[in-house]
């Protein structure tokens, strides 16, 4: 007898439903000037435990499709078409679906930790906040306690001691520290970040990156970064897509654009990254004419010579 069951559906029901699933993404913002067209036709995937970068120049549509696709940006001046569904639901479709699952499922890690929190609010009445949205029902006792517990697992200093302490009494990688404990409050499974390194020393940038890496690793929150940075891209990404005039030129895999750029606006952004030259270990050499006559001998004290090495810096 022959098999007349239909084979035509070949689609792959075993693969995991991606957490975001964005498809001809348009936003166009509504200026003194006219329409502008700020975001064109984008579309990318994320899943569960996958960071996915978004790169481009100031002005190249990338916060803009992340702020779209929270729908943050301001009503009756922005215009969203298209798809963008997280978790199954389609927030351009339905705007209001992303007010429900923002602080719930969904959380932002916002550009500048400088300005992001309320100056006139202590940092435990913020974070606080953010757990009790998250569970309504929660005490202010069990609030500080998970408040705590989360300042500690983002690597604040004597948590306990910090809960009452205001904004301004933290350092800028401290307040980024604060803001992704903030995130965090929600038990987000897609976490946004909005350039979390840029108002950043490079040394602090490492550090906040390695802890999103880790708390990744540990809790599986998928992660869209937004950054201008290829540097930083090539150590968190797992794919990146590069924006330039609110397009993607290129995107693929971290290795692919990183080592094998097909754009050349992709190669003018790697080669925008600062790299370490070879070691001169050549001493300088003084000409005698520009040595003075009262030069300081060789056996000059230690103090000397540090204050004319730090006349030297």
């Amino acid at each position: 007898m022959s098999d007349t069951s239909d084979t035509s559906d070949t689609r792959d029901t075993s693969a995991p439903t991606p957490l975001v699933e964005v498809e001809d993404l348009q936003i166009e913002l509504i200026t003194d000037r006219g329409v502008v067209r700020a975001v064109d036709g984008v579309g990318f995937t994320i899943g569960a435990g996958e960071t996915v970068t978004i790169i481009g120049e100031s002005g190249s549509g990338k916060s803009t499709t992340a702020m779209g696709l929270l729908r943050l940006l301001p009503e009756g001046l922005a215009v969203l078409s298209g798809t963008a569904r997280i978790s199954g639901v389609d927030v351009i479709a339905d705007p209001k679906a992303a007010g429900r699952i923002r602080g719930r499922g969904v959380s932002l890690i916002p550009q500048d930790p400088m300005t992001a929190l309320s100056p006139v609010h202590t940092i435990g009445r913020q974070l606080g906040e953010a757990l009790r949205l998250r569970h309504p029902g929660m005490s202010r006792a069990e609030a500080r306690a998970k408040g705590v517990e989360l300042l500690g697992r983002v690597r604040i200093p004597r948590p306990e001691t910090r809960w009452g302490a205001y904004p301004h009494q933290f350092s800028g990688g401290m307040l980024q520290r604060v803001l992704i404990a903030i995130a965090l409050a929600a038990e987000p499974r897609l976490l946004v970040a909005d350039e979390p390194t840029s108002a950043l020393d490079v040394t602090v940038q490492a550090g906040v990156l390695d802890l999103l890496m880790e708390l990744q690793e540990r809790t599986g929150v998928g992660i869209l970064m937004i950054t201008h940075d290829l540097g930083v891209a090539r150590l968190v990404s797992d794919r990146i897509h590069v924006m330039r005039g609110g397009r993607f030129v290129e995107s693929g895999p971290v290795e692919q654009i990183v080592d094998h750029p097909r754009e050349r606006y992709t190669r003018d952004l790697l080669a925008a990254v600062p790299t370490l030259g070879p070691w001169d270990e050549t001493p300088a050499v003084t000409p005698a004419s520009a040595t003075p006559a009262s030069a300081t001998p060789a056996s000059a004290t230690p103090a000397s010579a540090a204050s004319a090495a730090e006349e030297a810096l």
